[in-house]
């Protein structure tokens, strides 16, 4: 899956994803793959990833730059 960074909450360490299919998904700084630094991300990066589901829904995890 393929989306853009919508925005990131630096000082609780976790964004969000709007993904190419108009869903958004949420990402942990400890999702993120060695390609990307979490105090890097401004937001509008271009990211692909793959989605796992946890007790509050779908959220994404490897998150690399895409």
């Amino acid at each position: 899956m393929t989306g853009t960074v919508k925005k990131i909450v630096a000082e609780r360490g976790f964004g969000f994803i709007t993904a190419e299919d108009g869903q958004e998904y949420f990402f942990h700084r400890s999702g993120l793959d060695s390609s990307l630094t979490f105090e890097n991300l401004a937001g509008d990066e271009r990211v692909s990833f793959e989605i796992e589901r946890s007790d509050k829904g779908p959220r994404a995890r490897q998150v690399r730059a895409a």
